[in-house]
Order: C-alpha cells, then sequence, then structure tokens
C-alpha cells in the first residue's frame, strides 16, 4: 500500500486491506442518515473518507490531523482519500492547539442540531498518541458544547433579537464616541463573590473606569457605587428588570448595549454605546444611518462582552469582581438582586423562598451554561494580554490587588456624545429598506441568508436553507416588524 514504507500513519491501519478495515468500522457504528456533519479524531492516512463519503455523499467531513505527517497535496489523491477521483467535501486541519482547532472549527462547522453532528474516532490513533488524542477530542467536545448552547438560544430567541434591533433603532437619538484611556477598569458581573470585594470597589471608584452588567446594578447601588458603563445584550424581557429602577432614579448612565438586547422605555433618551456583533445585517444597516458603533462578536455571556469592551476602552490593568461560574452554595447571585422582590413575592408556605433559590441553582448546574462559560474563558485567556485579574480568588484569573492608581477619571475626556443626523423615528424603516436593497444584491445576498435563516426560520434543515428563496425570508422579515413599521 502506497505510503506504508515512509509515512508514519501506516502503523495505525491493516497491513493487508485497510479500506476494507475502515468500511467494517463506519458499517459497525450504524449510523444515522440524518448526519450532516463528521469530525474525524486522528484517521490516519484516511481510509474512513471514502467509507463514509459513500454511504453520506452530501455530508460535510472535518478532519482533524494531530501531526502534518500527511501533505494537504495527498487529500487530491482517489486511491486514498475519495472514490471515483470525488474531492474531499470538507476540511482538514493539522495540529493540536486549542487556539487554532477552536477558531478552524468556528469556521467550518456550521451551527446545527447536535444529533446531526458526529465525532468519529479512530481507536488504533487513541493507542498510538494517548493523552495528545484525549486532548484533541476534548477540544471538539467542549466546541460542540458551545455551539449547541448558542444554538439553543438562537432558536429561542432569535426572532425576539431581530425585532428588538429595529425596535431599539428608533431610540438611538444620541451616541458615544470613545477615546483610549490609560485608567485601570474593574469589570463586574453579578456572581456571590462579588459581596467580598464591594467595600474595594467603592473605595477606589473614583479612580477606576467602572464597567458592570445590569444585573450587579441593584448591588451596586445598595452600596453606594455608581457605575460608569452598565452593559446589557440579554435579549429576554425579564432583562430589563435589573436596569428599569436604576434609570428611573439615574437617567444619565451611559449604556453600552447591542441593540438585540430588550431594553426599557427609560432608556430612549439614553446615550448608547452600541455593540455591534459583527455580523452582515446588522452592519449593513449602521452603516446605512451612520450610526457609530463598536464590533465586539457575540460571547454567549454579557461578561465575556465586558473585558472585550474594557481592553478597547483602556490599555490599563482589568480587573474582574462576580464573574464566578459557580454558585455560592443555593446562592446564584450577589444579594441584593433584582429578582429577589419577584422570588419573595411569590413565596408561600408550601413553597418558600429557598426552595425557589435551591431550584433555580439546581438548575443552573444541571444546565452546565456556567461550565460552558468557565471553559471559554480559559481557553480565551491565552489570546488575551496579561493585564486581566480578579479581585477575588478565582479558578481561571490570578488574583490581584488593584493599583494604587492617583488619577482622578473623567469621562468628559473619554467619551464624547454625538446627535443623530435626523430623527431616529424613521430608523426602523430606513434599516429594513437598506437590509431589502443588500438582499436583492447577489454579492451580499447568500451572506444575509446564511445569518437571518437561523434567526428568524430556525426550524429550517441545512438542506432546506439552501433552498429558501429570497422572497420567503422577506416575507419572515416583514411579518417580525409589521407592528413596528
Amino acid at each position: 500500500m502506497r505510503g506504508e514504507n515512509h509515512n508514519p500513519y501506516s502503523q495505525l491501519h491493516s497491513r493487508y486491506n485497510p479500506q476494507a478495515e475502515a468500511e467494517r468500522y463506519i458499517d459497525s457504528l450504524k449510523l444515522k442518515e440524518s448526519i450532516e456533519c463528521f469530525i474525524l479524531i486522528e484517521p490516519g492516512i484516511g481510509y474512513l473518507i471514502p467509507a463514509l463519503q459513500n454511504k453520506f455523499n452530501n455530508s460535510k467531513i472535518i478532519v482533524l490531523h494531530i501531526e502534518n505527517n500527511l501533505q494537504k497535496e495527498e487529500y487530491n489523491d482517489p486511491l486514498i482519500i475519495s472514490p471515483a477521483g470525488m474531492p474531499l467535501k470538507g476540511a482538514v486541519h493539522f495540529g493540536t492547539e486549542s487556539t487554532n482547532v477552536k477558531k478552524f472549527l468556528e469556521n467550518e462547522v456550521q451551527p446545527l442540531d447536535i444529533d446531526r453532528i458526529r465525532i468519529i474516532e479512530w481507536r488504533p490513533s487513541l493507542n498510538h498518541y494517548k493523552d495528545v488524542y484525549i486532548s484533541l477530542l476534548t477540544q471538539v467536545v467542549e466546541f460542540l458544547k458551545q455551539m449547541d448552547a448558542e444554538k439553543r438560544t438562537t432558536d429561542a430567541f432569535g426572532k425576539r433579537w431581530f425585532k428588538n434591533f429595529f425596535k431599539n433603532l428608533g431610540k438611538t437619538g444620541k451616541t458615544l464616541l470613545y477615546k483610549q484611556t490609560e485608567l485601570p477598569v474593574i469589570v463586574i458581573g453579578s456572581g456571590p463573590s462579588l459581596e467580598e470585594v464591594l467595600p474595594i470597589i467603592k473605595k477606589i471608584q473614583n479612580n477606576h473606569l467602572i464597567i458592570a452588567a445590569s444585573s450587579s446594578i441593584t448591588a451596586l447601588q445598595v452600596n453606594g457605587i455608581t457605575a460608569d458603563i452598565i452593559i446589557t445584550t440579554d435579549g429576554g424581557n425579564w432583562a430589563m428588570y435589573h436596569s428599569v429602577k436604576h434609570y428611573r432614579q439615574q437617567p444619565d448612565t451611559t449604556l453600552a448595549v447591542n441593540l438585540c438586547a430588550a431594553l426599557p422605555s427609560q432608556t430612549e433618551n439614553i446615550p448608547f454605546l452600541i455593540i455591534n456583533d459583527g455580523s452582515f445585517w446588522q452592519s449593513i444597516i449602521l452603516h446605512e444611518l451612520d450610526i457609530p458603533s463598536v464590533i465586539i462578536p457575540q460571547k454567549g455571556t454579557v461578561t465575556a462582552t465586558a473585558v472585550e469592551l474594557a481592553m478597547l476602552l483602556s490599555s490599563g490593568c482589568i480587573y474582574l469582581a462576580g464573574m464566578d461560574f459557580s454558585n455560592s452554595d443555593i446562592r446564584t447571585h450577589v444579594r441584593p438582586y433584582a429578582f429577589d422582590n419577584i422570588f419573595f413575592g411569590s413565596a408561600n408556605r408550601f413553597n418558600p423562598v429557598y426552595t425557589t433559590y435551591f431550584t433555580r441553582s439546581a438548575l443552573l448546574h444541571e444546565g452546565g451554561s456556567m461550565n460552558i462559560y468557565a471553559s471559554w474563558f480559559k481557553d480565551q485567556i491565552t489570546r488575551w494580554p496579561q493585564r486581566i485579574f480578579s479581585l477575588t480568588s478565582h479558578k481561571i484569573f490570578n488574583n490581584k490587588t488593584p493599583d494604587d492608581n492617583k488619577n482622578k477619571k473623567n469621562l468628559k475626556e473619554i467619551f464624547k456624545t454625538e446627535k443623530a443626523k435626523e430623527d431616529p423615528a424613521g430608523f426602523c424603516k430606513k434599516g429594513m429598506e437598506a437590509l431589502f436593497a443588500s438582499m436583492n444584491n447577489p454579492v451580499y445576498s447568500e451572506k444575509i441568508k446564511e445569518e437571518l435563516i437561523p434567526l428568524l426560520l430556525p426550524d429550517k434543515t441545512t438542506y432546506q436553507k439552501s433552498k429558501i428563496l429570497k422572497h420567503e425570508l422577506e416575507a419572515a422579515i416583514k411579518r417580525e416588524l409589521k407592528t413596528l413599521i
């Protein structure tokens, strides 16, 4: 067999009939016909690939190699890689560095229902590479967990996000421009550990830029701490409970917001620091309306977006507070918390408030979202500069006490308010017209379909997506915006 004398991969296959060996293995897996994407973990020379392509001609095959012993040009060899000279319908990656593997998977694996994706292991590779193989497999599993969580969220909230975006366009009468500062930044989440460091934050708040998730605002107010920027990205209507009381009392606090978030009416006259998640459809509309924004891709959790924003706004150290990724016994959030009134108000002798807290903490733990976020941060920290620390002991970030900064912050030196060049009341209609115009442009139409179909038509499969006509997507857009236009 070609390559056995010079290629180390040859020892991972039968010496007599490796192709038959691969076909028997694929048959033994009893794979479902509905699988649209296969991820092969170190398949050696690649006899598994033609065996899969014979059975799943329309499916994508992602190949992850540990070493670069097999050259990329060998993937054009019909004897090894594909039957009848057909090219590989997929992509190949060499190496196990986590950052590169994740970036490759993000580019190649389309968001699908998790049961339409199948990891295929080649056990001889596990015996040969051992821990390195397990590490690569673990990275793939963690990626699929994150992708699945994001897809379930998109399926549940996609239509709401889309409608919120256009609804909030009408509130963008004022936007903020910024000039990068050297001030240290405190990024505040709403985990239980925030209570430990509230006295420290209060003491140094005049010398640090404070970016706070909206869920932490109630605790900050009670402890006499004023956030310079409140950040919100949550599209759920319940997210408004966190900030509505604050904006009734302090209507001039800067709001960093993804326009897909749910915003209370009290924010209508507040300057927005707009966060564009980098999607093509959002960028087209914001550009057409001449609305300035900062681009921060979606992270799945507001605290990750807040950290990215902190790095844009400042070159100084960044300190994290209340980012726990875990419960404290049955406590899931800092006290006081905006939902406390709801929990206490619905309590009775058959359903005491502690039962509510226990049930809520158990659901969060079982859902696994905190572990997914922790895994994402652990992977991301290698990309971030060595200037991010935690104010409390942390399982991911190093603990550090804030430096003694004597420079008092002056927000007027950092932010500049810019009024909209036209009446924002017409932004919704004008934004929709810009979207339709780009959909009629063959250069942009496929990209917009790719982004909007998961939001507006999440029940469509990958195959169906390719068949959806432009007018079907236009009808879905009009259906969602009919109450706004």
